[in-house]
């Protein structure tokens, strides 16, 4: 039984309990009963500084409006409107694309898969925002990607369609500098529909369901109550050449990540043809069979060696989000607190350009299919610190002893973090009071709006951000701890990801990824032994890395930086004043710090046990004290990178995961560490991170930092049903380094300082500068509501709604594949 908490009473114990008491009890009671209201209402009065009037209603809930340095954000994300007019401006008869619509195209069809705004070039971007009253915007350009499944050699091709709005002037070209190999191989192409994968699966799975019955009580038919549902792992190809993939299969049941079967097919599905796609392989309980011929009389003549019975076949009640039913936990009845700005928000917003500011901070926001959330010209105190800040990659690799979990080797961007993105929960993903944005992505099919994709919040962390108890005058004070958050959580098959941007007073920056959601699950035995935990009987948790790779374009004091590292090390020094009962010598620490000149030595791990670090400085503009200003990367929570180098699964896709962090000169040919293409192509990459670093002096040039966060993901029992965001998190701190001549945030009016009593025993007085608690009714938390997407169509307009499972099968794609006939 919880503590504390009490069993219910029956009915004669509660009448017996308030039956009213005897005259002499009930005058003590009566008696009592005015001295504790009084001394109630003492302890609970309003203060005498406050009027004696009725509470009044809290200020409004809505953000002031922010006042963008510039009127038009130069990385907004495309409209509806805009992908139309771009969509029917390529259909037109001149352009001799032979496109088919999204909403009806086949994998051998010539379509547009993606459009999406391309940003501008950074010197077009500055020149604008130096002076926008001087300066038109840079001109708008968009990236579209077409499948050319009908060419007579199946392609993809990405193209540069502008300036935008579409007019005469508007053109297109192949977009091929950003990458390091001209073709992009329609066996790397992007996920289309469940069509794809459907027919070598329908065909394949009625021949088998005799087996799958017996051994599993489970069938694909491609019927309503199938009872088998299928995950497609990637990578599934090494260099292009190909198109294959494993199979594996799980319960049809919720959270059927956890309900793996041990049960696989190797099939390929190289090029357009389905009628040329060929099961290569099944594997059962380690045994391996080339047909489902010789499968089946494996299973018939009784040579198959079988797995035992699952004993938890019938309980998936544990991989549920259900409450279980047990005692509730004390109090637990009650609504938890929460945060309420009782004076009125105290952050801006511009809906309009998605421009955020608080506290000296500013920064417009951006947001693409690819990786979601991004921040641009982030100021503080008006000077720019940041040009970009952006995640690029998100890779898994998996470890086990099955073809499943052996073969799996995830980048997430091929999946489209940003267009994963789901409308956050108010009060559960972001306090009641936080301000949601809207984000919209564009696919093949149309476009999807979600109202909540990004929440921003200011929050009390409980501590203070300095503080110290001190008894002279001016020693004894303390400055609130308060930070504002940018959130984004974006949902990509079982894995939830959540990006937090934290912004400090001091002028640090928080960038944070937490994961929840579903492992991976593979099938436990004994041979698993090493490559994960067993979480119920024949389920197991897989061992993984997750590494996720940060775009920071810093621009300290200017554009120009230079790569300083410092360290500490022991030495042993001797001095003539050394006493002599101690010895002649000390040891000690001493600092060092040295440039890094060159790009080939900018590809870092941190030092062992933390004694040193790196920022990006610049050399040419110094503090007052004479050191040259900057901002240093100091690791967080979990600074890790990849454990497995030289897998062909993740061979040169994902280089960057090596290390730590990464300095490189900034050029627009290399706008990200990583493309969607990556996925599929390991052995030969469209973008290969490491052909940034070719020997180049990053002395006072214009720098990029690629920076990692990540976890060593060693499941355990408590990962079941859903990983925990407090464990399995992932950060790292952008913060002064001499950018400033002393700590500037002592300048915040929410501090306190205290100073000595005159006379002993008597109070401390205190200067609070003004800043006072407010007391007023807080407005009325609405309804919780989930209303979902604002789906569009080709044309623009409107999609009529989906079922909940029509959107299941565009949000998990390839990790739930339920077939249809």
């Amino acid at each position: 039984m919880a503590a504390g908490y009490q069993p219910l009473k029956s009915v004669d114990v509660l009448e017996e309990e308030t039956r009213p008491p005897p005259r002499s009890r009930r005058l003590i009671y009566g008696v009592f009963f005015i001295f504790a209201t009084a001394a109630l209402s003492a302890y609970y009065a309003v203060p005498p500084d406050v009027d004696d009037e009725p509470l009044k209603q809290c200020a409004s809930g809505l953000p002031p409006h922010a006042t963008p340095p510039a009127p038009v954000n130069p990385w907004a994300s495309l409209t509806v409107l805009e992908t139309v007019a771009i969509a029917d401006w390529l259909d037109a008869p001149e352009r001799a694309l032979n496109l088919t619509p999204g909403s009806r195209v086949s994998i051998a069809d010539n379509f547009i898969y993606h459009i999406g705004a391309f940003r501008p070039a950074k010197a077009d971007a500055l020149f604008y925002l130096d002076d926008p009253s001087a300066h038109g915007p840079p001109d708008r350009y968009a990236r579209v990607t077409i499948h050319h499944g009908a060419a007579a050699e199946p392609y993809v091709q990405d193209y540069l369609i502008g300036p935008l709005p579409i007019d005469g002037k508007t053109g297109i070209r192949e977009l091929t500098e950003v990458y390091h190999r001209d073709a992009i191989p329609y066996n790397a192409r992007g996920y289309t529909t469940l069509a794809e994968i459907n027919p070598i699966l329908t065909d394949i799975m009625p021949s088998l369901a005799e087996a799958t019955k017996e051994l599993f009580d489970g069938v694909a038919l491609g019927l309503p109550n199938d009872t088998l549902v299928a995950g497609a792992v990637g990578p599934l190809s090494f260099d292009g050449t190909f198109r294959r993939t494993w199979i594996n299969w799980r319960r049809n049941v919720p959270g059927l990540w956890l309900h793996p079967v041990g049960f696989f097919l190797y099939i390929d599905m190289s090029g357009t043809d389905p009628r040329e796609w060929r099961l290569l392989k099944i594997v059962y309980n380690h045994q391996v069979f080339d047909s489902v011929e010789e499968f089946m009389t494996a299973f018939h003549g009784g040579s198959l060696k079988r797995l035992p019975k699952r004993p938890d076949s019938k309980d998936v009640e544990w991989t549920s989000r259900t409450r279980p039913d047990t005692t509730p936990r004390d109090l637990d009845h009650l609504p938890g607190p929460r945060a309420v700005s009782f004076a009125g928000l105290r952050f801006r917003v511009d809906r309009a350009t998605q421009y955020i500011s608080w506290m000296g901070w500013g920064m417009y926001l951006g947001f693409d299919r690819d990786m979601g959330l991004s921040l641009w010209d982030i100021r503080f105190k008006g000077e720019r610190l940041i040009y970009e800040l952006a995640p690029q990659e998100a890779i898994a690799q998996y470890a086990g002893n099955d073809p499943m979990q052996s073969s799996t080797a995830w980048l997430d961007r091929y999946f489209g973090m940003g267009g994963s993105v789901r409308d956050m929960l108010p009060g559960y993903d972001c306090p009641h009071e936080a301000v949601f944005l809207p984000a919209t992505t564009h696919g093949f099919t149309g476009s999807v709006t979600r109202q909540r994709a990004i929440c921003i919040f200011e929050h009390d962390t409980g501590r203070p951000i300095t503080r110290h108890m001190g008894y002279s005058q001016g020693e004894f004070g303390a400055v609130k701890g308060y930070v504002l958050v940018v959130r984004s959580i974006s949902t990509v098959g079982n894995y939830d990801y959540l990006f937090d941007y934290i912004f400090q007073l001091d002028g640090t920056i928080e960038v944070k990824l937490s994961a929840s959601g579903y492992l991976q699950g593979g099938f436990w035995e004994s041979t698993q032994e090493g490559y994960g935990t067993a979480i119920r009987d024949t389920t197991m948790g897989s061992l993984h890395d997750h590494v996720i790779n940060f775009k920071v374009d810093l621009d300290i004091a200017g554009p120009k930086n230079s790569l300083l590292f410092t360290n500490t090390a022991q030495e042993e020094v001797s001095q003539p004043w050394f006493e002599d009962d101690w010895g002649s010598t000390v040891l000690q620490q001493k600092i060092t710090r040295k440039i890094i000149e060159n790009e080939n030595d900018a590809l870092l791990r941190y030092p062992q046990n933390f004694q040193g670090g790196y920022a990006l400085v610049n050399t040419e503009a110094l503090n007052r004290w004479g050191i040259a200003r900057g901002y240093a990367v100091h690791p967080g929570y979990s600074p890790i990178y990849n454990t497995v180098v030289g897998s062909k699964r993740l061979l040169n896709n994902a280089n960057w995961a090596r290390y730590n962090l990464a300095v490189s000169r900034r050029k627009e040919t290399e706008p990200s560490s990583s493309s969607m293409w990556n996925q599929n192509l390991p052995g030969a990459p469209m973008v290969d991170f490491h052909k940034f670093f070719d020997g180049e002096n990053i002395t006072q040039e214009d720098l990029v930092a690629w920076i990692n966060v990540g976890m060593h993901h060693l499941p355990q029992a408590e990962d079941a049903p859903n990983t925990r965001t407090n464990l399995a998190t992932s950060s790292f701190f952008l913060t002064p380094l001499n950018y400033f001549d002393e700590d500037i945030s002592m300048d915040a009016l929410n501090a306190i300082l205290l100073a000595p009593p005159e006379r002993p025993g008597d109070a401390w007085t205190y200067e609070d500068y003004g800043v006072k608690a407010v007391h007023c009714v807080p407005p009325a938390v609405p309804p919780f509501e989930y209303v979902g997407v604002e789906a569009y169509g080709l044309d623009g307009r409107p999609a009529p709604p989906e079922s909940a499972d029509e959107m299941r099968k565009g949000a998990e794609m390839y990790h739930r594949i339920k077939l249809e006939l």
